[in-house]
């Protein structure tokens, strides 16, 4: 059922989707909502599945603007669910500002941070699982000169500009890898116009493959790809049928994984830090029935072989919140 929620005064309302009344598992879905096809809705299928499969219920919400945070977090905290899930990094002040007001609720930030004693930080290895389809993206290019379109232009998705093109650095030495940043406000995760802008100009200056860590703007850069004869890489969740045989692969941010996995242990999640690696299948690389003839089986071992590598410390991608820097990319 469909429960609405007027506690932003006339100024907007939550809707809260519930079944039962308490110990529910909440969810908050970030700018560019549950259904952007990428980051939101990795979190929502982890949710379904969780629901579908135990029959549980739980509560949601997706936010229309930045004043929202705080209030949806104490509302959900107030209303008694158990735990409040928040996707992004932008909770971070917000839910560590309420997170101490609430100590019987268990919260979990997925990309963001707090230390707040009963918060569960999940982090990503977003740049191992960008270097394996960085040294896709190499190998498959044909003019030595592949791009990267991010979202809002924050450390994280620097992380994943590095660590692809630390992956293409590691095909071909010689290749040039074109990297941009969309914005530098929220806005920027939700502009698929402006994605499409710099693919254009991304091909203009030689791009033959671009990959889009951007959330919603990421759309626009697919699609843009497609109509312009290049290839394009997803984020996130799968997005290779968004245009079937024209996506080289989806970088996979097991997103889905580590909302289904807080729901299923509800309130007795333990808190502290989870970071899902590429050892733990956090990260990874999409091949179905829409990149298939795209990726070779010679491409396919040369990319596990590095996955092996990573996964037995054999090999360490650079990541650039480590230090704030990379290697081997100028932003």
């Amino acid at each position: 059922m469909t429960l609405m929620k007027s506690f932003l005064g006339a100024a907007a309302s939550l809707a809260l989707t519930a079944g039962a009344a308490l110990a529910e598992p909440a969810i908050i879905f970030d700018l560019g909502g549950k259904f952007d096809k990428s980051f939101n809705e990795a979190g929502f299928n982890g949710a379904e599945k969780w629901a579908k499969e135990t029959g549980g219920s739980y509560l949601e919400v997706e936010l229309q603007s930045e004043a929202q945070r705080e209030q949806a977090l104490r509302r959900f905290a107030e209303t008694g669910a158990n735990p409040v899930i928040t996707m992004g990094f932008a909770m971070s002040t917000p839910i560590s500002e309420v997170a101490p007001d609430y100590p019987d609720t268990t919260f979990v930030t997925i990309d963001g941070w707090s230390d707040a004693p009963n918060v569960l930080n999940v982090a990503f290895s977003e740049h191992e699982g960008s270097y394996l389809v960085g040294m896709m993206a190499a190998t498959a290019s044909k003019s030595g000169t592949v791009g990267f379109i991010g979202g809002m232009d924050i450390p994280l998705i620097r992380k994943f500009a590095c660590g692809y093109a630390e992956g293409v650095k590691a095909v071909n030495p010689d290749a040039t890898v074109i990297a941009n940043m969309t914005g530098t406000t929220p806005a920027a995760w939700n502009d698929p116009v402006k994605g499409g802008e710099l693919t254009k100009a991304q091909i203009s200056q030689g791009a033959d493959i671009v990959y889009a860590a951007a959330g919603g703007t990421g759309l626009g850069v697919l699609q843009t790809a497609a109509d312009e004869g290049i290839l394009s890489i997803g984020v996130d969740s799968n997005q290779n049928h968004l245009q079937s045989g024209k996506v080289l692969t989806s970088m996979l941010k097991r997103v889905d994984v580590a909302v289904y996995e807080a729901m299923k242990m509800g309130a007795d999640i333990k808190p502290g830090v989870q970071v899902m690696n590429l050892a733990a299948e956090g990260v990874g690389y999409a091949l179905d029935e829409h990149n298939a003839a795209l990726v070779s089986d010679e491409m396919k071992a040369t990319v596990d072989a590095a996955a092996a590598k990573i996964i037995s410390g054999e090999l360490v991608v650079h990541d650039y919140m480590s230090d704030d820097s990379c290697p081997v990319l100028d932003f």
